[in-house]
């Protein structure tokens, strides 16, 4: 007991008192909110340029099969 309390006296609290002040303790929670919403838009940012990258190749092969034609035709 008197372990504990010289402990207190130092500024470390009992681990339940610690983990309900913790608990109640809000001055992160900005900052984890702001994390998690950042995270949330690069994952679907990414998510939607993965797709985007994708109809972009169809539409180059498009281009690319469309001006072929033409020069060989051209050509002839």
């Amino acid at each position: 007991m008197l372990e504990r309390l010289e402990l207190l006296k130092k500024g470390f609290a009992f681990p339940v008192q610690a983990a309900g002040s913790f608990w109640r303790d809000e001055s992160g929670q900005d900052l984890i909110e702001y994390t998690l919403l950042l995270a949330f838009v690069a994952l679907s940012s990414a998510a939607l340029f993965t797709n985007a990258g994708t109809s972009v190749s169809k539409v180059w092969s498009s281009a690319n099969t469309t001006l072929s034609t033409a020069a060989l035709k051209a050509a002839s």
